[in-house]
């Protein structure tokens, strides 16, 4: 683990170190997603969010079962009248 300290500056701006940024790909524009989490902070990038809940969702759907495709056939059942 590499700790890096920094201060906050006004409007409550943090920089992310580079090294930091560059171990998980971030660059100008990325999306991120921030959580307090027991008194921490902590950064994901979106695509980490998306993976994580993934793997929570996946915990209970059973394995074969497309959710998507679930969706996609209900919503054209109702379109259909049905």
């Amino acid at each position: 683990m590499v700790i890096v300290k920094t201060r906050m500056a006004a409007g409550g701006r943090v920089v992310i170190p580079a090294q930091y940024r560059q171990a998980l790909g971030l660059k100008p524009g990325d999306d991120m997603i921030m959580a307090l989490e027991d008194g921490e902070v902590r950064i994901l990038t979106a695509d980490s969010a998306v993976r994580r809940a993934q793997a929570l969702v996946r915990r209970y759907v059973p394995q074969g079962r497309d959710l998507a495709e679930e969706l996609v056939r209900e919503r054209r059942e109702e379109a259909a009248g049905g």
